[in-house]
Parts: structure tokens; C-alpha cells; sequence
């Protein structure tokens, strides 16, 4: 397909969900709802220095909510031919008659105008395999020539993800999205280094490469020191995967289930003064679709301001139990999780990864963290390992590498203990979604362990 060409255009979409809506009429269902999602991704695996896969995917998909008699019900088909969603029609329709009615269910979203976000690049779209190929051979050649061994992902792809509904909603969007990731070995050590970005162009997989090769070489015969509580500077993906274990607690239905860590802490100062994040949507280092699962525009949120908890996330089922606007954060219904933020920002500050390490006198560098775990759900205490580039920073300057550590540590603490902010960026980990934070200056972190690692 070529790269200027909607994977499925809205146009398209409207047809099949006239089809959709024609069949539920002649069943008696006048209030219908359709998700469609088309995704076109490719993937370039590497591992002991050698591409090894090249597998790409095509996909499409329908998924049909139907609402009669307080009752509603959903099903799919990856099968987009009249018959399949007239079928899929007849199934939601049964699983809705077939399920337990609820007086609190809401009819269908009105039509409202969503902000139009353009995340669609099509260099990105139309990378080949060779393109591809060609990026990854040097980042291997980099890291190879060091005497190490590179091991990660390169891949490429655009989406569009559409909601359409009986009321006459019609919300549309399509991005695209590039990913590099790569973990240099050597005998004793590793390194890594992990983005994204809407423009494949917007990150270089050679810098990447150099970076993971650069940090494999400096952790190299790493020392292990006594755990206990450091100071620690958290790269950006650190922050990302620890950090971004807490917002799904940045939830209205959360707070009413009473299994949010914001219960009876909304409006109180939480964290430090220097902590402020947002939901925004609209940020230019974000992604994905500026509407809910139900059609609502996503509104922009001030979470935390000045390390003070202000608003949450409602879907329209929990702002109408709390006489409040929606925020258009809500999942696709039904579901039993409500909503979520999921573009979040962290503010950053004016203080450089180099001058955080300068500033420091004894302390640890943290390049990621893995297996993260909750283990109190209220004051958000998370275990978990740091990996890929643990080290040791002692008078200012980065002194070698360290063994692995385990954490447990709360992240309401770590935002209480923030002592430095770096500049935000958009932030790759493997433990949540990407978000845009900065890196963090904290005291008093705790490592309960050293690993065998």
C-alpha cells in the first residue's frame, strides 16, 4: 500500500458501519456503536549480532456494542465482508439479550468534535525492510566493534483506529510510529538504550547503538557496594517504568472502588513542590488517539500540580455518578477498569543528566529497571531490578559499573525525595506505555538487595 494511503480511510469506515447499522435495524436494535482499528507493522529482529527475523503483519478489525432494553453487549470479527459483520451483528445482539440489565446504562455518546493531532509520517510508513536493514547493520557494525554483541528491535508501522455510533459520532485518526531498541553484550556487562517516535527520523539507531556499546564498556567488571539507601539518578526510562506504576489510580472509578492510593489524599500535598504532570494529549511528544473509547475528545488534565493531586480521569459513566463532565478518558465499554490517563507528562527541569552526575558524591546511575511488582498498594511500594547499566557515581564523576540491585522502594516517597529535574523527553521502558518525564535526582532510594547479576 502506498505510504500516502490510509490504512483504512474514514470514508470506508462509514460504509461498514452502515452495513453494521442497517443489519441491527432490520433486528429491531436502533443504537449501535463501532470500534474499527487497522494496523500495518513490520519488525526487524536482531540477536548475536545477526538479523534473524523480518516478519511484517497487516490487520483489521470491527468490533460491534449494541444497546437495547438497559442491556449491552459487544462482539468482534477481523473479517470485514458483509456477511461476517452481518453475523457479528446477530452475535452482539444475542450476548446483549443474553446478559443482565443495568438501569445506570448510559445511551450512546453524542457527536463532539475532537481535536485533530497529525502523527502520521510518511517516511515512517513507507519504510522497507531494507531501510531497516541498513540501520540495524551499522548499529550492530558500532557495537560489534567494540568486541560486544548486539541484541534488539527495529520496527515500523501506522495505524488507524476510528469510533462511529448510531447517534452520528464519527471520530477518526491515524499515526504512525517507529521503535528502536538494543542491548550491547559484553562478558560481564550490558548496556541499552530504547525510542520511539511518530518520524522514524526523529531518533538515530546508530546513537542508540553507541550509547548501549558505551555503557556495556563503562559497567564492565562491575563492583558490588552494600545495599541500602542511596541517592540515585534515574534515566528517563527508569522514571517511565517506575514512576508510571501509579496512574492508573488517576482513576474516578478507582477512587469509588476505594483502590486508588489517592483515596483521602486528593487536594493534599503528596509529593514535592517540584512535581507537576499532566494528561495532555495534544503534546507533540505524545501518541495515540485524541478520543475515548466511547468518542469523547480527550480534555487536558493537571494531575499533580506543584506535588498537590488535583483531577482525575471520568469516563461518562463516572462523571455522570459524579455530576461532572467526562474527560474523555474512558475505555471502550463494557469493562470493568472505568478509565485511565494515558498521555502523561511529567514536567522537567533545567538540570542536565551530566550535571546531576557532577553534582553528586556518592551515589548510583540507574539506566532502567525491570520485573517491576507491587507490594503496597496505597503508599505505592514497588519492587523490581535495575539492569543494563547500573553504576557507581562517586565525587561527581561516574567511578564504573555496579552489580544489579533489587528495589523497594514508594514511589510517593520518590516523588517527596526529588531533588533535580532534567529537561522532559519522550521516554521508552518495557514495563508501562511510553510517557514524556524527565530524568530524577532522589535521595534516600532504596535497594533492599544485590542480585546474582
Amino acid at each position: 500500500m502506498p505510504a500516502d494511503s490510509s490504512a483504512l480511510p474514514l470514508a470506508r469506515c462509514r460504509e461498514l458501519f452502515d452495513l453494521a447499522e442497517r443489519a441491527a435495524k432490520s433486528a429491531g436494535v436502533t443504537q449501535v456503536e463501532a470500534l474499527f482499528n487497522a494496523h500495518e507493522d513490520a519488525l526487524t529482529r536482531f540477536a548475536n549480532n545477526t538479523i534473524h527475523q523480518n516478519v511484517a503483519e497487516k490487520t483489521e478489525w470491527l468490533s460491534l456494542r449494541v444497546l437495547l432494553d438497559h442491556k449491552t453487549a459487544r462482539a468482534t470479527t477481523n473479517r470485514l465482508d458483509a456477511d461476517s459483520i452481518r453475523a457479528t451483528v446477530a452475535e452482539a445482539i444475542a450476548l446483549a439479550r443474553s446478559s443482565v440489565a443495568s438501569e445506570d446504562l448510559l445511551p450512546l455518546a453524542l457527536p463532539a468534535a475532537s481535536q485533530e493531532i497529525p502523527r502520521f509520517d510518511a517516511d515512517t510508513a513507507g519504510t522497507t525492510p531494507n531501510d531497516r536493514a541498513h540501520a540495524v547493520a551499522e548499529a550492530i557494525r558500532l557495537v560489534e566493534s567494540a568486541g560486544q554483541t548486539a541484541a534488539g528491535i527495529y520496527s515500523t508501522g501506522r495505524s488507524v483506529e476510528a469510533i462511529l455510533n448510531s447517534e452520528g459520532l464519527a471520530a477518526w485518526h491515524e499515526e504512525t510510529l517507529a521503535q528502536f531498541s538494543i542491548t550491547a553484550m559484553a562478558e560481564n556487562s550490558s548496556g541499552w538504550a530504547k525510542r520511539s517516535a511518530a518520524a522514524r527520523a526523529a531518533f538515530s539507531p546508530s546513537e542508540l547503538a553507541r550509547t548501549a556499546s558505551q555503557k556495556a564498556q563503562l559497567s564492565r567488571d562491575p563492583q558490588e557496594i552494600a545495599p541500602g539507601r542511596y541517592t540515585v539518578i534515574l534515566e528517563p526510562a527508569a522514571v517511565l517504568d517506575l514512576v508510571g506504576q501509579i496512574f492508573g489510580d488517576f482513576s474516578a472509578t478507582a477512587m469509588e472502588d476505594q483502590r486508588s492510593f489517592l483515596n483521602d489524599r486528593l487536594g493534599t500535598q503528596v509529593f514535592g513542590k517540584n512535581i507537576d504532570i499532566l494528561d495532555d494529549t495534544s503534546h507533540p511528544l505524545q501518541s495515540g488517539v485524541p478520543f475515548d473509547g466511547e468518542g469523547v475528545p480527550r480534555r487536558r488534565l493537571k494531575l499533580v500540580e506543584a506535588g498537590i493531586p488535583r483531577e482525575l480521569a471520568y469516563s461518562r459513566a463516572s462523571a455522570t455518578r459524579a455530576k461532572v463532565e467526562p474527560t474523555g478518558h474512558g475505555f471502550p465499554l463494557p469493562n470493568e477498569i472505568g478509565e485511565a490517563p494515558v498521555n502523561i507528562v511529567i514536567a522537567g527541569g533545567s538540570t542536565s543528566l551530566e550535571q546531576m552526575i557532577a553534582s553528586t558524591e556518592r551515589g548510583v546511575l540507574v539506566t532502567r529497571l525491570w520485573y517491576i511488582r507491587e507490594v503496597d498498594p496505597y503508599e505505592k511500594i514497588m519492587t523490581g531490578m535495575t539492569r543494563d547499566g547500573t553504576f557507581l557515581v562517586e565525587g561527581g564523576r561516574v567511578a564504573g559499573g555496579l552489580r544489579n540491585f533489587r528495589f523497594n522502594q514508594s514511589v510517593v516517597e520518590l516523588l517527596k525525595n526529588v531533588e533535580a529535574l532534567s529537561p522532559a523527553v519522550r521516554a521508552s521502558g518495557e514495563e508501562t506505555f511510553d510517557m514524556v518525564v524527565p530524568a530524577m535526582l532522589v535521595r534516600d532510594f532504596y535497594f533492599s538487595e544485590v542480585t546474582r547479576f
